[in-house]
């Protein structure tokens, strides 16, 4: 009796195992979304050179999708690794602008105050008539700083770097601490700890950069640095990127009011990129997509950037390179970046 009691536990035991094995092998798995195969796909093109960089995508929290190939040192053979920094380019204007509305808030800086007000040093007439605003958005016509106005102050758009850099002065002045003190507190608010004013970089492990010469061999970039920090020159990782879009766009650095004048759109631009796009604060935007996708392309010798914001679904998409190829056709240049986002925005958004 024993024995065959013990016979039907068995038998029940070994129905009970195969009745769940059963039930876990029926569930299919969790497809990959058709965006991101896609994503994979592209690497493998050969209208362009090989990437070289390092991609992440995350939504609100969680890693979607994660890739680096190539190399942070070529002649060494020395492979990218996914916590490698890069230098973000343009990407480093949203931060810069951060730091003027967080000024501003505080009461330390008026946006459509004269910057005189705050430069008393600088001694052109056009300090008297150009605003903060007019800095942030790229509406001074400040050509450089021994020379007249290109236009008047308000009237239209010129991409400038100087004004950016005219920004970090005014914050120095209006909080007596450098620039780099300021970027790195900022960092340790937003708890970016692979982030770096180039001045604080030596604990950074930087991808060197290299730019294609007109014979398309790659050679190791000496000027990643020239430009002004404020406008292109802050060295992040794409971990990091995605940590800022959640705490800026997650309403964590800016009051709602504040942020709400960082995304207006205040002037428009033809981009040789993408056409014809609309700038806030730091901040772009394609003709009437301001509600699909935010960001900024970023350049600097060397190095070719994305950093792309999709409300909707609150994803997050970084492109990071350390190849510059195909100068000066852009277009061509960032090849992966402008695919890879359309990629995602077809695969994210909806009208």
């Amino acid at each position: 009796m024993n024995i065959l009691i013990l016979r039907l536990t068995t038998i029940i035991s070994l129905v009970t195992a195969i009745s769940v094995l059963t039930q876990c092998t029926s569930t299919p798995p969790q497809s990959t979304p058709g965006y991101l195969t896609k994503i994979d796909s592209l690497l493998k093109n050969t209208e362009v050179e090989a990437f070289s960089g390092v991609i992440l995508v995350a939504k609100k929290d969680s890693i979607v999708y994660f890739k680096t190939a190539g190399f942070a040192d070529i002649a060494n053979q020395v492979t990218l690794q996914k916590d490698n920094q890069f230098v973000i380019g343009s990407i480093s204007k949203q931060i810069t602008a951060v730091m003027v509305l967080q000024a501003y808030e505080r009461g330390a800086i008026e946006l459509h105050k004269v910057i005189g007000t705050y430069l008393p040093n600088l001694s052109q007439p056009w300090a008297d008539s150009v605003t903060v605003h007019h800095l942030l958005t790229h509406m001074h016509g400040i050509e450089a700083l021994d020379k007249p106005l290109n236009f008047k102050p308000g009237s239209r758009f010129n991409y400038s770097q100087l004004g950016y850099e005219l920004l970090a002065n005014i914050l120095e002045k209006v909080t007596n601490k450098t620039f780099a003190d300021l970027a790195t507190e900022l960092f340790a608010q937003c708890k970016m700890t692979n982030s770096y004013h180039p001045q604080r970089k030596k604990e950074a492990k930087l991808a060197k950069g290299y730019t294609a010469n007109p014979n398309g061999k790659l050679v190791l970039e000496t000027q990643s640095l020239r430009n002004y920090v404020a406008a292109g020159s802050f060295i992040s990782n794409v971990q990091d990127l995605v940590r800022w879009n959640q705490q800026l766009y997650g309403g964590k650095l800016l009051k709602p009011a504040t942020y709400k004048l960082m995304e207006t759109r205040y002037a428009t631009r033809q981009h040789p990129i993408f056409g014809e796009i609309e700038y806030g604060y730091g901040l772009t935007f394609e003709k009437n997509e301001h509600k699909k996708k935010i960001g900024a392309l970023g350049f600097a010798p060397g190095y070719v950037s994305a950093n792309f914001y999709f409300p909707q679904t609150q994803t997050s998409v970084v492109v990071l390179q350390n190849t510059a190829r195909y100068l000066p056709n852009f277009r061509k240049t960032f090849f992966y970046q402008t695919n890879i986002l359309d990629i995602a925005k077809k695969g994210l958004v909806k009208d």
